[in-house]
């Protein structure tokens, strides 16, 4: 199931992943800086871990986390199937601003069985799509876009996944993985570098584990 309008950037998020967040930051001001269209797709965390048992595979607190962020994508959905894309990566934004730097995250993983009613109330989302939270319906419209991205990648990855196109192409990958959000000139030098080895005939992995904590606080920039 494709939504894809022929941008120039697809972006898969689960609002809950804060390295997607981080990655997602850097994209929309490279978006911003190189005047490129970004599709802000799903990729739900809940789902992809679907045939894992929480309880063993996952800390304290994954299944409210992980199931907060199935929620907000199905509430995302409904907008889209309603609206159109286009509002998307503000949703993103909202959603993603307000768990990850704003410490609204209580407001929406405490909550998150009724569907944080109150919650969607205080951002603006209307009232006839609160109930979109908690109707499974809208896991089918997850569950494609997620497969879809891991169609593109393979499925031992998480989130975020980008696709972009060159030359008639389209290239996939996770990541990447970054703990701060680059701006201006340093954000394009990533990004070309990214993009020169993402576009690499062959190329599959480059990756190491060691990283710095999240730096979220700054991951807004003047819009925090």
């Amino acid at each position: 199931m494709s939504t894809s309008r022929a941008a120039d950037v697809e972006f898969f998020w689960d609002p809950v992943c804060p390295w997607a967040w981080l990655t997602s930051r850097w994209v929309a001001e490279v978006a911003t800086l190189r005047n490129l269209e970004v599709d802000w797709r799903f990729i739900c965390l809940r789902l992809l871990n679907k045939d894992k048992d929480y309880l063993k595979d996952f800390p304290e607190g994954y299944i409210a986390g992980h199931g907060s962020g199935q929620k907000l994508l199905r509430v995302a959905a409904a907008i889209r199937a309603a609206e159109g894309s286009g509002s998307m990566g503000e949703l993103y934004t909202q959603f993603g601003g307000d768990l990850h730097v704003r410490r609204r995250r209580h407001d929406i993983v405490d909550h998150f069985e009724a569907g944080f009613p109150d919650y969607l109330r205080s951002v603006g989302i209307a009232e006839h799509y609160l109930s979109a939270a908690n109707d499974p319906a809208w896991d089918e419209v997850l569950q494609a876009e997620t497969d879809e991205a891991l169609s593109r990648t393979g499925r031992d990855v998480g989130t975020p996944i980008i696709s972009f196109a060159r030359d008639g192409q389209t290239y996939s990958f996770f990541g990447p993985v970054i703990s701060r959000v680059p701006r201006g000139e340093e954000a394009l030098r990533l990004w070309d570098a990214v993009w020169e080895v993402a576009t690499f005939p062959g190329m599959a992995e480059l990756k190491r584990s060691l990283r710095e904590r999240p730096q979220l606080a700054e991951s807004l920039g003047d819009g925090a």
